[in-house]
Order: structure tokens, then C-alpha cells, then sequence
């Protein structure tokens, strides 16, 4: 597993700039302008989703708030995170602006071609439900990817149900499903060339975005001010 860990000072950066013009990297002049002039966390979540190939980590960037609010929040993600390294070994977890992003390679959730969650899968998800119960301020966000191998409607519809079938087994561990939101990415979001099996293989993965709630944002925000 990996781990990215930002201080307190960087995540109260994040909306000064930081995360902002790093995702910009690369984008039409057109496009950063998008990003730049994006006047809430959501709409720079869905620009930044949408031009790197990242539903999770764009909808982690969305619920940014920066300031003092933000790195409250930070702090607190800088922890959980350090707790779900040491207890899913099977994932790989990474901070990412105000939240974490949670990847479990599709060996790990689920047989080849199936929807239904392996041993190993159900003992890493039975972890993230203790800590979201742990820490119940956030929202989750649930992306199945696939490879490229068969069509585009099979793929999509598979990777739709992957992340349905983690939803639902979160809710059998107590998660409320109102924490919950699912999607399906098919293979439109590779991580590697699908032109080997030791790609297919990482691209056919859950991505779990945990960020803060709307209700807990604004709850730090009014303690800050």
C-alpha cells in the first residue's frame, strides 16, 4: 500500500490554489480557466473528474473548503487514513485534498466477471464499515471500473453492480445507505494500457472517495468563523 499524508498547512491551501492548479496540469487554457473560475468545491470536483479520469478523487476535490475548516477536516482524514492502512492490507489508500481515496483491486472484491464479494473482499469491507462508524462525518462515494475486454454496455453495467454490491454489503455492516452513492465507470477511467493482462488486472478495481458531509462542512465552517 501507499500513502500520501498533507499537513495541516497544505490542506488549508487547498482552495488558495494548491490542489487546484496541480490538477490543472495539463489541461486547455480553456479548461484551466474552467477550473480556476469554478465558484464551489462541487463544480471544481466535476471539472477536475472530468479531465483526469477520476470520478472518486473528483468528487473528494468538490467537497474542499480550505481555511481553517479545511484543515480541521484534514487532520482528521490524516488519521483515519493512517488507521486504514494498518487495517486493509488488501487496499491502497491515499490522501487526497480533504479526503481519502480508497482502491481495492477487483482480485481482492470480486472473482473474474462476478459481482459477488470474495471472503477477503467481505473482511476489507467489514474494516471500512468499523471506520466509517468510527468517524461518521463523511460521505462515500462507490466507483466500479473494469477493463476493456467486451462491449461498452457489459462493461458498464458490470462495474455498476460492483459498486452496488459494496454498497449494499456497507449497509448490511450498518453503513447508512444516505452515506452512500454509487457509479459505474465501465473502462472509461484506466489506470494502465489495456493492452496487457498486468494492466486489465489494475484496471479492474472499486475506488472508494471518503469525504467530509455537506452537514459536517458546514458545522466546521461555523466553529471557524
Amino acid at each position: 500500500m501507499t500513502s500520501t499524508t498533507t499537513s495541516r498547512a497544505l490542506t488549508a491551501l487547498l482552495l488558495g490554489g494548491t490542489v487546484v492548479l496541480s490538477a490543472c496540469a495539463g489541461m486547455s487554457q480553456k479548461t484551466r480557466g474552467a477550473v480556476i473560475g469554478a465558484t464551489t468545491g462541487a463544480a471544481v470536483g466535476g471539472v477536475i473528474g472530468n479531465q483526469t479520469g477520476s470520478t472518486a478523487r473528483g468528487a473528494i476535490i468538490g467537497a474542499v473548503i480550505g481555511g481553517a475548516a479545511g484543515a480541521i477536516i484534514g487532520h482528521q482524514m490524516d488519521q483515519q487514513a493512517k488507521e486504514l492502512e494498518q487495517n486493509i492490507p488488501g487496499a491502497t489508500i491515499q490522501r487526497v485534498g480533504e479526503g481519502i481515496a480508497v482502491t481495492f483491486p477487483s482480485g481482492i472484491l470480486f472473482p473474474f466477471n462476478s459481482t459477488e464479494i470474495l471472503p477477503a473482499g467481505k473482511s476489507n469491507l467489514q474494516q471500512l464499515a468499523s471506520s466509517l462508524e468510527k468517524y461518521p462525518n463523511s460521505d462515500v462515494l462507490i466507483v466500479g471500473h473494469t477493463d476493456s475486454v467486451g462491449t461498452d454496455a457489459y462493461n458498464l453495467d458490470l462495474s455498476q453492480r460492483r459498486a452496488l454490491a459494496a454498497s449494499a454489503y456497507l449497509q448490511s455492516l450498518s453503513v447508512p445507505a444516505s452515506r452512500l452513492r454509487t457509479a459505474g465507470k465501465g473502462k472509461t477511467e484506466p489506470i494502465q494500457p489495456n493492452d496487457t493482462e498486468e494492466g486489465r488486472a489494475k484496471n479492474r478495481r472499486v475506488e472508494i472517495a471518503i469525504y467530509a458531509s455537506e452537514a459536517y462542512r458546514n458545522q466546521v465552517k461555523g466553529q471557524t468563523q
